[in-house]
């Protein structure tokens, strides 16, 4: 961040400037070092649009996160003590991170715990994250935790990474098309337009229609604009109710193929936080919940409580999920020989597993099925275009 300052120099002068660093501490050494007496130090606050971008811009990434976990995992390992390794990944870390590192460092100097240190940054640290952390402290096996808390990163990123790179290429096609369409409406048809009413054309359907939407859009852009910013505020706005939450992730894994692919993706999550949680010794239970609060659907979420209420009564995991219809049949046999044999950690990171391969399966066959039917739909846009723009310089042609 930027700090504005007043200082002194040699002769008694006062200077004014700007420095950037990390924190007030390390601006104040900056200015310090330039030969000059600091007597005023304030920060600048940039304006709302740019704070909004610097935020987009500067959050931490998961693959910031997950090099920053292994990284400590590592160094953590050779023995360098806690404030040692941090004090290290602070310089090597990106700005955003850089900061979150520093104050981990001063809560830690404070006297908080490194989970408790880490749960100030819900953003960047989740509840997995934290819980992972803080039981590996506790256990004194914080190397061995954040060595499989890193894997874990880098194997979700890895298959976000494969899901996200699917769409590409559906969602170049998609926006290319749709910019064609606005540009031939605001700026090819209205100049066709003219040259149609200077020969007083008769204008087939397809061209109408084209003309009526070139002309709404022309004329009534403002009023599209207010909906489409109304649409998305009112969307946003009933998203953040239960209600809302609720009735959108039941329709998410309604639509076709793709809610499908959703409902392996949320097991692929779930069982593998589920089993990284386990393994690091912490209960069923609390496991479950944890879980529950970063599988991202409300309607799991809400199972996965439930669940966790069951087991605290004592009742085995394997039947309870059993009776929940939204957990495939695989789940509940394979916790049955988790609970059997005492390898409940392995057996969900096993389903993790399948269903991460079932996940990039589906992706595979998703994306070799858009791609015929967005050339089929493109070739009807495109069709259409060239039949509204050519039909009535045909027809003048022949009439001549």
């Amino acid at each position: 961040m930027k700090y504005k300052y007043k200082a002194k120099n040699a002769e008694g002068k006062t200077i004014t400037g700007v420095v950037e660093s990390i924190n007030e501490t390390k601006a104040a050494v900056a200015v310090r070092g330039r030969g000059l007496v600091v007597f005023s130090l304030k920060v600048i606050q940039p304006g709302f649009i740019f704070q909004v971008f610097a935020r987009t811009l500067n959050r931490v990434s998961l693959s910031d996160l997950s090099t920053f976990t292994r990284q400590l995992a590592t160094m953590n390992a050779t023995g360098l003590t806690l404030m040692d390794t941090l004090s290290i990944l602070r310089e090597q870390s990106s700005t955003s991170l850089s900061e979150v590192i520093e104050d981990i460092l001063r809560s830690i100097e404070g006297g908080l715990s490194l989970a408790d240190a880490m749960k100030r940054h819900p953003k960047v640290f989740n509840r997995v994250y934290v819980a992972l952390v803080r039981a590996g402290e506790a256990a004194g096996i914080l190397d061995q935790v954040l060595s499989r808390l890193a894997d874990n990163l880098e194997k979700q990123r890895e298959f976000q990474a494969k899901v996200k790179g699917a769409m590409i290429y559906p969602a170049i096609i998609v926006f290319g098309m749709v910019g064609v369409s606005v540009v031939m409406m605001i700026f090819v048809m209205p100049k066709l337009l003219t040259m149609y009413e200077d020969f007083q054309a008769k204008l087939p359907l397809p061209t109408l229609i084209l003309i009526g939407t070139s002309n709404f859009l022309i004329n009534f852009w403002w009023l599209m604009t207010l909906v489409v910013i109304g649409l998305v505020i009112s969307f946003r706005s009933f998203a953040k109710t239960p209600l809302g939450r609720k009735k959108i992730d039941q329709m998410i894994l309604k639509i076709p193929v793709f809610g499908n692919l959703q409902m392996e993706i949320i097991m692929t999550e779930m069982t593998r936080t589920l089993g990284l949680l386990v393994s690091a010794g912490i209960s069923v239970v609390e496991a479950l919940n944890i879980t529950a609060a970063s599988v991202g659907n409300s309607i799991f979420e809400e199972k996965l409580k439930f669940a966790a209420t069951q087991v605290e009564k004592g009742l085995p995991l394997a039947m309870i999920m059993r009776d929940i219809e939204e957990f495939p049949a695989i789940i509940p046999q394979m916790i049955s020989v988790g609970e059997e044999t005492g390898k409940m950690d392995e057996i969900l990171l096993k389903l993790s597993h399948y269903f991460e391969q079932e996940s990039e399966e589906m992706v595979k066959g998703l994306t070799t099925a858009i791609e015929p039917l967005i050339m089929i739909v493109l070739g009807i846009g495109v069709g259409f275009l060239v039949i509204a723009v050519i039909m009535p310089i045909y027809n003048l042609t022949s009439a001549f």
